[in-house]
């Protein structure tokens, strides 16, 4: 059964409040969504969000590749070829990740609704149940302690918190949180490549000081610097995740090479769709590096696609995909939260469909 059409739109979703990093400050989240449909009627959907300071990617960039680039050389081409379809969409252009995983997320939406399977049945089947986090943006100390004590009220025991703008108030942002949620808590820092070697050393060892049991630490200084995250590895006792640094299976062929870090942080909009993230997740297998899925602000088109990468895959064991709960009105529905665990529908493909 062959490709019929692709069709892309923009949508624009309003979240509860902004959300802070050390890159930006997001107000809404602007997806692009695909609509794939086979010669059958069958159709599927994919979606890409723009975050021009991490992939390069915009908005109308993400469209206008899609639409020029990418469809012309889909079009008429048979669903069930996979590898061939995702191949196609890697080499249609050079960058633009977000845009061809949109589109590779709508080709494998779309051959489980044909063969009528969920994705993750698709993938492997159910390996993993992982727990949720929920994730508190930069902001005054005593602003980030409420949210924190508010996100536990909600049932969540794991936080992760942005850092990697001032590195010192960082430091006490950290221990504030700690003191006000207690021991059984686990705490994840992401600084969102903002501090030096020498800063990420001495904050993470001031940390390690006062016992408080930082999980792991997210890519605390510029992407390309590899040899920097090698440093903070050797000079600290807590775990380091790459996340910008990683966008392809030749950056974590890199990365596993240095022995940069201790985990992944794979994310669907950095490596161009699900094929290269599993082939990521399968290179961390064999070196013994484990791997967290995680997401930009996506909608639940999206983030429903690693949901099921994540379930499905043995050697994702940490998931980061609390991005629809900052939307004030989610317009799809298919991914169910409940407290700190994430389900899927069991529905064929994503399980997505928009509300009525």
């Amino acid at each position: 059964m062959n490709i019929q059409s692709i069709d892309v739109s923009i949508e624009k979703l309003p979240l509860i409040k902004p959300f802070k990093t050390a890159l930006r400050t997001a107000n809404e989240i602007e997806n692009v969504i695909v609509m794939l449909r086979l010669e059958n009627g069958v159709v599927g959907m994919g979606a890409a969000a723009p975050t021009v300071a991490i992939t390069g990617d915009s908005t109308e960039g993400i469209k206008e590749i899609i639409q020029s680039v990418i469809t012309p050389q889909l079009l008429g081409k048979p669903i069930t070829q996979l590898n061939q379809l995702s191949s196609i969409v890697q080499q249609s252009c050079v960058g633009n990740t977000s845009a061809k995983a949109a589109v590779e997320i709508a080709i494998y939406d779309t051959l489980c609704k044909y063969w009528n399977i969920p994705l993750y049945q698709f993938l492997g089947g159910k390996t993993n149940e992982l727990m949720n986090d929920m994730t508190i943006s930069i902001g005054e100390a005593e602003k980030m302690v409420t949210e924190a004590k508010q996100i536990v009220n909600n049932g969540f025991s794991i936080i992760k918190i942005k850092a990697g703008k001032d590195w010192k108030k960082d430091i006490e942002r950290i221990s504030a949180i700690r003191e006000a949620v207690g021991n059984n808590v686990t705490l994840r820092v992401d600084a969102n490549q903002g501090w030096s070697v020498k800063q990420s050393v001495e904050v993470i060892r001031e940390w390690e000081k006062d016992r408080l049991n930082i999980e792991l630490v997210e890519q605390p200084v510029r992407a390309h610097n590899i040899t920097g995250l090698k440093e903070i590895k050797r000079n600290v006792q807590t775990p380091i995740m790459a996340d910008e640094s990683l966008f392809s299976p030749r950056d974590a062929m890199k990365l596993l090479s240095e022995q940069a870090v201790d985990y992944f942080n794979i994310k669907l909009m950095k490596t161009g769709g699900i094929r290269r993230a599993l082939q990521i997740a399968d290179m961390a297998e064999a070196a013994e590096i484990e791997c967290m899925i995680g997401s930009m602000m996506e909608s639940s088109v999206s983030v429903a696609a690693a949901v099921h990468l994540a379930i499905a895959h043995p050697n994702i064991t940490n998931i980061d995909l609390d991005a629809p709960l900052w939307i004030k009105e989610e317009p799809f529905e298919g991914i169910i939260y409940e407290g700190n665990t994430i389900q899927v529908s069991g529905d064929s493909g994503l399980g997505v469909k928009r509300k009525r």
